[in-house]
C-alpha cells in the first residue's frame, strides 16, 4: 500500500543546514499518473502551507517566496526518493514538513494521490 515516510529533521541553530528525506513505497515516483511532488510544511494551529515543488515531466522546480535561493528540491528514481536541502535555516522555518504526490502539475495541483504522514519536525533555534 501506498506510504510516504519523512525523515532528516532535527534542531539546528539559525544558518544551520538539514537534508530532509521522503521515501516512498507502494508506488514509484517516475509512475504516470504522478504529475508533481511537493513538500508542504505547518505550524500548529496554522493552514499547511506548500514550500517546494518539482514536475516530475521536465524536472522544473518552484519555490515558495520566504525559502527561494536557500531550500532546493531533487528527486532521485532509483532511490524512490524525494529531498530537501535546507541552508541558512531561519527560526520562522520552524515546522513540521511533509511530502505529497499530485496529479497535474507544481502550477496546477488538482489531486492529492497520497495522505499526509506524520512528517519530520524542524526546529530552528538558538
Amino acid at each position: 500500500q501506498l506510504r510516504l515516510v519523512e525523515s532528516g529533521g532535527g534542531l539546528v541553530q539559525p544558518g544551520g543546514s538539514l537534508r530532509l528525506a521522503c521515501v516512498a513505497s507502494g508506488i514509484t515516483l517516475d509512475s504516470r499518473p504522478i504529475g508533481a511532488i511537493a513538500w508542504y510544511r505547518q505550524v500548529p494551529g496554522k493552514e499547511r502551507d506548500g514550500v517546494s515543488c518539482i514536475n516530475s515531466g521536465d524536472g522544473s522546480t518552484y519555490y515558495a517566496d520566504a525559502v527561494k535561493d536557500r531550500f532546493t528540491i531533487s528527486k532521485d528514481n532509483a532511490k524512490n526518493t524525494v529531498y530537501l536541502q535546507m541552508n541558512s535555516l531561519k527560526p520562522e522555518d520552524t515546522a513540521k514538513y511533509y511530502c505529497g504526490l499530485f496529479e497535474g502539475s507544481c502550477l496546477h495541483q488538482y489531486r492529492h494521490l497520497s495522505s499526509w504522514g506524520q512528517g519530520t519536525q524542524v526546529t530552528v533555534s538558538s
